[in-house]
């Protein structure tokens, strides 16, 4: 082997992998020895150009399926009313037409599957591209033969295998069609295996690309953020997302950590706090020394767990391929037993009829229902599943969905609406709620903190005109302070009321009611005086309570896993019946609970839609995104639910058990065709009833099975969900 490559756009070298088999690791693309897929890069990067595997088979599609149409429609002439194309092309041009038509989409268009048809023969790893190599190139090396055969020996061709005019049977249609559904699979799938960097490139898009380095003489200037190191300050400015890992030196702000925590209220930093890269700063200004940078940083610490969870997954197809491993020998055997039988003690043309027996059994155990089986399952549910408002990412998403018995779910914004809502107001005797409200809105209306515009939001919803502020000030992780109306207003914690000299003690226990039942309190005072509290909480959907009571029925288990803390999780748990609370967790702890529930033996879904969730969505079984998170937790998960309703958690289950039974029967129907077919390609009757199964009816027994496997799957569509 030559020395190792790198991938176009990176400096160093890139491993590249298989996506089922993730032990095959190589330091060049190429082909999996065990499956015959395209090996692809372990680490996606966000330069990385168009898949030439996908371009090069979207190119072999079209071609082949432009040419293999007209064939096939040709071929099946006589069984149009009338004869309708009969009349125009039959006999020998009919021959020459389908052998034109087929040369260039089986010695073209199928190339890349005798390539790796071969490569599992030369590897003995058979799969599915033995089976469809050998379906192909049977059926058209076959056709090729007997046609030369005709024009040279035309006595050598016995009547079983001439139709009308003796016209020798030909099976160029078999060869081309299958070839075009082959590589129809082989685009779809690669089309899905290619979003499987999305996640991790978006991730990546986070990190910023440059940092403000404050230099030891003080002048500060921006530098590639490869450039910093351990130690550096940097600064960042209002807006800015962190650069790197470490602690605050200089500064007060809020940071939106939304992409860690997966909560939507901004953590108030100041000097000898955490600040994590990738968050964004609030208004203020920070001045941030670095003590994580590049692969040891939070963010690229996610980008591994996103990458090495997505790779440990198994695409369904998988069965096939292990079916496969025992099929293509038997079928191998059946033919070869087959044209020795025949030609040691069959009738004259030993030879001939031996020949046509044996093509008639490979032909009739053709792979195209085996090959057809899974996919098209796949893509009818997949299509009734979007118009239900469920995504499926991956067909491995499907097969594993049906086995779920435990489901782990975030809070903000997958149990609860994403966003803080005023839940109430509570006045002390003496002032009016409404009166509360519209001065702490007014004064709210100049923060922007999302705890403030819930306040400004619930003021104009209740139509209340807020009047002008002056001497603003606002006090980091404490509260703002202003006039209002020519009165003093506070608004903040019992902190900044006690800082005011003023006694928050009969607001005290409202308060601690109300974060116990998952509220943030505000507390209000007014001229020197406690006057009234007013509750912020992010409300549970409507449709979790439901959505969770039809998991619960199934027997499902149902956990909360967040970074919210744990008073305000228990709450939303208590209320909604769920068995278990993992509060206060960052997202490598959530991916390590989700480990922690598999080496228990469960099979573990996982539903959330935060970047922080991005890990365990990967991690798990299933991922299940919310459609209205971050594009991170979409491209992480197997499953997207469009509407951000758990609900369709419950229509995907059901989804997925259908298809799997759906699957299950359209294996059988194709191994039914072949355990019956084979036997009489054979010709196993032939002694009793003097009964021969021609290559042509074989075609059109493999045809039925296809046929048969297709009407199946389409019941998907009628599913109720």
């Amino acid at each position: 082997m030559n020395g190792p490559i790198t991938q176009a756009g990176q400096g160093g070298v890139t491993e590249w992998t298989c996506p089922m088999h993730p032990e095959i690791v190589r330091d060049r693309p190429g082909e999996c020895p065990i499956c015959g897929m395209a090996l692809e890069p372990r680490v996606a990067t966000l330069d990385d150009g168009p898949n030439p595997e996908l371009a090069d088979m979207t190119r072999r599609f079209w071609i082949s399926t432009a040419l293999a149409l007209p064939l096939l429609i040709v071929a099946m002439a006589d069984m149009l009313p009338g004869h309708l194309v009969d009349r125009l092309i039959s006999g020998w041009p009919l021959v020459a037409v389908q052998a034109v038509l087929s040369g260039p989409v089986v010695l073209w268009g199928a190339r890349p599957f005798f390539h790796r048809g071969w490569q599992s023969v030369r590897t003995r790893n058979l799969n599915m591209f033995t089976l469809i190599s050998l379906g192909i190139g049977v059926a058209w090396t076959y056709s090729t033969a007997v046609i030369l055969l005709a024009v040279t020996v035309p006595s050598s061709i016995p009547d079983v295998a001439r139709g009308p005019g003796g016209v020798p049977h030909v099976y160029f249609e078999v060869a081309a069609v299958i070839t075009a559904l082959v590589l129809l699979g082989q685009v779809l799938e690669l089309r899905a295996r290619s979003r499987t960097g999305s996640a991790i490139k978006a991730l990546l898009g986070l990190a910023p690309k440059t940092a403000r380095r404050i230099e030891a003489d003080g002048t500060e200037v921006d530098v590639p953020i490869d450039l910093v190191r351990i130690g550096d300050r940097v600064r960042v400015r209002p807006g800015e997302r962190v650069p790197v890992d470490g602690m605050v030196d200089e500064g007060r702000s809020s940071v939106d950590e939304a992409m860690i925590s997966g909560e939507s209220i901004p953590v108030e930093k100041t000097v000898g706090d955490k600040a994590i890269g990738g968050t964004v700063n609030g208004t203020g200004g920070l001045v941030v020394r670095a003590e994580r940078v590049g692969a040891d940083s939070v963010l690229a610490q996610i980008v591994r767990m996103v990458g090495d969870a997505q790779r440990s997954k198994a695409p369904i197809q998988r069965l096939a391929d292990q079916v496969s491993g025992w099929f293509v020998p038997a079928v191998i055997a059946a033919a070869v037993i087959t044209f020795v039988v025949w030609a040691l003690v069959g009738p004259e043309p030993r030879l001939t009829n031996a020949l046509v027996n044996a093509i008639a059994v490979v032909i009739i155990a053709c792979p195209c229902a085996l090959g057809l089986a899974t996919p098209i399952s796949v893509m009818v549910a997949t299509g009734r599943g979007a118009g239900a408002g469920v995504l499926f990412k991956d067909a491995a998403a499907l097969e594993k969905l049906a086995q779920v018995d435990t489901v782990l779910v975030d809070k903000t914004g997958t149990l609860t609406e994403g966003r803080p809502v005023l839940e109430g107001v509570e006045a002390l005797p003496g002032f009016e709620p409404d009166a509360i409200l519209r001065l702490a809105a007014a004064l709210e209306r100049a923060s922007e903190h999302p705890l403030a515009q819930a306040i400004v939001q619930a003021a104009d919803g209740r139509g209340l005109a807020l009047p002008a502020v002056s001497d603003f000030r606002s006090i980091t992780g404490q509260g703002v302070v202003g006039i209002v109306e020519g009165r003093r207003v506070i608004v903040g914690n019992a902190g900044l009321l006690e800082a005011e000299h003023i006694d928050p003690a009969g607001l005290v226990k409202r308060a601690a009611e109300r974060r116990a039942d998952g509220q943030t309190v505000v507390l209000v005072g007014l001229d020197g005086k406690a006057a009234g509290l007013l509750a912020v909480a992010d409300p549970i959907k409507a449709s979790a309570p439901e959505a969770l009571r039809a998991l619960r029925a199934e027997g499902i288990r149902v956990f909360m896993v967040t970074g919210d803390n744990r008073t305000t999780a228990e709450a939303v748990a208590k209320r909604l019946g769920i068995d278990g609370v993992e509060a206060d967790v960052l997202p490598a702890e959530k991916s390590a609970v989700v480990e922690r529930l598999q080496r228990e033996g469960r099979v573990v879904a996982m539903a959330g839609d935060g970047v922080n969730d991005a890990p365990a969505l990967a991690r798990a079984d299933v991922g299940v995104a919310m459609g209205t998170g971050t594009d991170v937790a979409i491209e992480s998960a197997g499953i997207t639910l469009l509407k951000g309703d758990l609900r369709g958690l419950v229509r995907a289950r059901v989804l997925s058990r259908a298809t799997m039974r759906n699957i299950r029967q359209n294996l059988f129907f194709s191994f039914v065709y072949n355990v019956l077919g084979v036997p009489l390609a054979a010709g196993v009757l032939y002694p009793v009833f003097g009964w021969l199964l021609s290559p042509m009816v074989a075609s059109a027994a493999m045809s039925l099975s296809s046929v048969s496997v297709i009407g199946n799957s389409l019941r998907l569509r009628a599913i109720k969900l």
